[in-house]
């Protein structure tokens, strides 16, 4: 048990406590030693239906309540618009100004149907149970626009009548729409379309208690999806409140993959740290929300360590990186700028293709199975740099330093990085995003002959996140050939940091630095 406190302590930012403060920090979990297998354990028959079961792409609940959010955050404002353009001509000072009322007003509309709770899944499914926070969010947004108005602009005299049309016709556009969107949102949510997949860690007991109380939210969005212990069926029984126990821990991981799964709700007790800590080494490969049930406990939470599973308290252990309008955000940023990209370097595109053409015989274009995000294997595009009879797809020895199966363009294209501009079109597909950990071959190996996933303990890690044409290890000069074990841990350690520290704004600075990084070519062959 001491040894285990050491372990929990090191790179811990919060101390537990009675206050509930998070006792398993990300870093505390990276250094427990626990032999985790690097393949994937082959699922039984059983977990393998339910996955198959599972595998379709659901809408995320948060993406549905956000668009709805800039949808009726447009719509009240073209309404006020379009009730001073009927009511009266203004000027073109008083037309900016009206403007930014009723753009301002629309925000405070949306905030104050959000503080009312209007937004929540559970919600938009009810037709009636809308009515108020739509009618109590928009009129207290409303009756603050008017206060302003009155106290910046006392002699304005069309100020109540403007926000009394606004008001109403607001309500009814808001609460009509609704309306119909309710049909869809419960079609979407028992269908499988729009959900939180979870699965449940541990049985017994506890997941027991814990299940029902889920299934007792009818206007949850979590579905369970099984059970998963490495406990014998004397210990954890292998039927739990109606849910089948699929399998054990190895088992997990490959079927989370396999189902999409977005978060897994661990029910052992926090006195056993130890064999928790044990699950979270296995577990924090995998790129979901991790969290520690602690409804029987009945604990006093800080707010920042953790969270509600419908009303079941949790402890937030891992945040699945990139998620939701994060996800979106980034995916908007890859199309746009890979668009551009693809566009103002096809000159560039063209002059590369002819100059491997007719460099030497074979096609102008590589491709190579790499990991992509969640360990799911993509192929990758590259302009071909080697003699087509001497390619390596498999990546099984390593190009160095003078390397004869390089051909001359290919010397250059690969120093220069024009080899990997082709993955602009797997950035378009999806498959890569712009910036990211770059993704490796499916069976890399270093130039010593050892495979990457012998060298870095953990290191499908780095797929928890979309890889990327650049990343934050290569603009810190971690790019090339890998001929010592200790820059593919540099390598390891930059893409954690770059998922644990993630936003578009260190996006833009590492494609910034991209360019500049490009000059140091020692380690490109």
């Amino acid at each position: 048990m001491r040894q285990t406190q050491a372990r929990l302590s090191e790179g811990r930012q919060d101390t537990p406590g009675r206050d509930g403060a998070l006792p398993f920090s990300p870093a505390a979990v990276r250094a427990v030693k626990v032999a985790a297998p690097a393949t994937p354990a082959m699922l039984n028959q059983l977990a393998s239906e339910t996955a198959d079961r599972y595998a379709s792409r659901v809408i995320a609940p948060a993406i549905v309540s956000g668009m709805l959010m800039i949808a009726e955050c447009v719509v009240l404002a073209a309404i006020s618009i379009a009730v001073i353009a009927t009511a009266d001509a203004p000027s073109a000072d008083m037309l900016w100004r009206c403007l930014v009322i009723s753009v301002g007003g629309a925000v405070a509309g949306v905030c104050g149907i959000h503080v009312f709770g209007g937004y929540e899944i559970g919600m938009l499914s009810r037709r009636a149970a809308q009515i108020v926070p739509v009618a109590s969010g928009w009129a207290a947004a409303l009756a603050a626009i008017g206060l302003g108005l009155l106290v910046l602009q006392p002699e304005s005299a069309v100020s109540r009548a403007w926000l009394s049309i606004w008001y109403v016709t607001g309500a009814v556009a808001l609460l009509g729409a609704r309306m119909v969107l309710a049909g869809p949102i419960r079609r979407w949510k028992r269908d499988g379309v729009m959900e939180r997949r979870a699965v449940i860690v541990g049985g017994g007991q506890a997941a027991e208690e814990l299940i029902r109380t889920i299934i007792a939210q009818p206007d949850g969005d979590v579905r369970i999806c099984g059970i998963f212990d490495d406990r014998g069926d004397r210990r954890s029984p292998p039927l739990v409140a109606g849910y089948p126990k699929l399998g054990n821990i190895r088992e997990l991981v490959e079927f989370a993959r396999t189902a999409r799964i977005d978060m897994l709700i661990v029910t052992l007790p926090l006195s056993a740290e130890k064999r928790v800590l044990e699950f979270l080494k296995s577990l924090w490969v995998l790129p979901l929300d991790i969290r520690l049930a602690a409804h029987a406990a009945n604990p006093q939470f800080r707010s920042r360590s953790h969270s509600f599973v419908g009303q079941v308290p949790v402890l937030d252990v891992f945040n699945k990186p990139i998620a939701d309008w994060n996800a979106l955000t980034k995916r908007v940023f890859d199309i746009l700028i890979a668009s551009a990209a693809i566009v103002a370097l096809s000159p560039v595109f063209l002059a590369t293709a002819i100059a491997v053409r007719l460099d030497s015989k074979g096609p102008i274009f590589f491709r190579q199975k790499r990991h992509g995000f969640n360990n799911q294997v993509i192929e990758v595009f590259k302009f071909r740099s080697m003699y087509h009879e001497q390619a390596d797809p498999a990546a099984k020895r390593v190009v160095t330093k003078g390397d004869p199966r390089v051909t001359r363009v290919g010397r250059f294209i690969r120093k220069s990085s024009i080899d990997e501009l082709p993955q602009l079109w797997n950035v378009v597909r999806g498959e890569l995003s712009l910036v990211g950990p770059r993704p490796h071959a499916v069976h890399a190996f270093s130039s010593s002959n050892e495979a990457f996933i012998e060298i870095v303990d953990d290191y499908f890690g780095r797929h928890k996140v979309k890889p990327g044409i650049t990343g934050w290890a290569q603009v810190n000069g971690y790019r090339g050939e890998i001929d010592q074990a200790d820059k593919l841990r540099k390598r390891f350690e930059y893409d954690l940091h770059y998922i644990d520290n993630w936003s578009i704004l260190f996006d833009v600075a590492i494609l910034a630095r991209t360019p500049l990084s490009l000059l140091k070519t020692e380690n490109a062959y």
